[in-house]
């Protein structure tokens, strides 16, 4: 009976995994062969022209990904820290029951937020609303994943640094973050795998820009936006090059979610 039990749950692991592969190799098979020079270089040629690239998306999704980081990170962070070292306060509960809730709200929704929040009051889109909708979404990885870290670190770590005399606010940030530095890390890589691949915030914020632009203040352009542009066109060399882009952004999410997996394998066998 227990041959029979672990074979129906090897059956089902190799099941779980065949979409998967079936997606990976599509996307591999569809857009390896677009991917060149002049695609990664270049800027979106007019409509009717055949070539142009991903220039503009890829400086684009790498400024919304960091200034989305410079805001969640620290924050996230932060109350990270304060649930794993005030864990029975009212405020602590009612935190997390916030980050909870904040999970699991679509991304389209909270797009709409930021769209009346920032987007309506600025009068327009532009790439300071795309990365605080990102850094909303952030959020809740990074304070849970701070907080699971530094709860599993040994109390004698805080005992004995406190003994020593050194300040609380000292042990916080000079003993025990760095302990757990692997974890927290592993949390921030898989928050930003998270929303690197998020279109709905961005069509209601940063929007998208044809051409590269380094204002943060305006219109930008990325990834996700310029795949589902190219996608829903009627040109077959627009199609091509969302295929392209599909596969730059797999590349990313993968890269990304592999480095989350080494990180916490490593933190685990040290821990």
């Amino acid at each position: 009976m227990s041959l029979v039990f672990k074979g129906v749950i090897i059956l089902f692991a190799f099941a779980i995994a065949i979409p998967l592969a079936l997606i990976l190799f599509y996307i591999i098979k569809q857009g390896v062969t677009q991917v060149n020079w002049t695609f990664l270089s270049h800027v979106p040629a007019p409509v009717g022209e055949k070539g142009g690239g991903i220039l503009n998306a890829l400086l684009g999704s790498f400024l919304l990904v960091l200034m989305s980081a410079i805001v969640a990170i620290p924050v996230g962070m932060m109350a990270g820290i304060y649930l794993s070292e005030n864990p029975k306060t009212k405020l602590a509960y009612y935190a997390g029951l916030c980050v909870d809730i904040l999970q699991g709200v679509p991304s389209i929704v909270m797009g709409i937020v930021v769209y009346f929040w920032i987007v309506k009051p600025m009068g327009t889109f532009s790439a300071i609303s795309g990365s605080i909708a990102l850094a909303i979404m952030m959020l809740p990885i990074i304070v849970r994943s701070t907080e699971q870290t530094l709860k599993m670190l040994p109390a004698s770590l805080k005992e004995a640094a406190l003994s020593l005399g050194v300040p609380y606010h000292k042990v916080i940030l000079k003993v025990i973050v760095p302990c757990g530095f692997a974890g927290i890390l592993s949390g921030i890589t898989l928050s930003i795998a998270r929303v690197i691949g998020e279109t709905a915030p961005l069509l209601f914020t940063a929007f998208g820009n044809p051409f590269v632009s380094g204002r943060i203040a305006g219109p930008m352009e990325s990834l996700p936006h310029i795949i589902f542009t190219y996608a829903t066109s009627p040109y077959d060399d627009w199609h091509n090059l969302a295929w392209g882009a599909s596969f730059i952004l797999l590349v990313f999410v993968l890269v990304l979610n592999i480095v989350t997996k080494v990180i916490t394998r490593k933190w685990k066998v040290q821990l």
